[in-house]
């Protein structure tokens, strides 16, 4: 396993949650990193994206001003810290890497992702259990 997410728990609505995701083998530095996320009969969604040129970050429309992406290339790690969770947050949450290929290929990679498409992503972490519930 290249990427391990942890982080994930159950919380109250309202709430919040700080996902970790972490490169075992992989140097974080060198590729975009995503949040995916996939609830029980839905389609896996994007979150949120961020490139590593500048960290600039995309987000899905549902999770906008609510979380936030950042990255700390020196520990090897990518955070997504999670405000007032609602019970549609609820969902298994993936951290997924795509090599680097450039500022212009990464902010439209970026973009996508926040949007759902994940095909160009090949590192996949194990996922982790967000549930919001009272």
């Amino acid at each position: 396993v290249q990427l391990q997410a942890s982080g994930g728990g159950l919380v109250q609505p309202g709430s919040s949650l700080t996902l970790s995701c972490r490169g075992s083998e992989l140097i974080l530095d060198y590729y975009t990193l995503a949040w995916f996320r996939q609830a029980p009969g839905r389609e896996r969604e994007g979150v949120s994206c961020i490139g590593n040129s500048d960290g600039t970050a995309a987000y899905a429309d549902s999770v906008k001003g609510r979380f936030t992406i950042s990255r700390d290339n020196a520990e090897n790690v990518m955070y997504l810290q999670m405000n007032s969770l609602k019970p549609e947050d609820t969902a298994v949450y993936y951290c997924a890497a795509r090599a680097s290929r450039g500022y212009a290929s990464d902010a439209r990679s970026c973009a996508d992702a926040s949007k759902g498409s994940s095909y160009e992503f090949n590192d996949w972490g194990q996922g982790t259990q967000v549930t919001v519930s009272s």
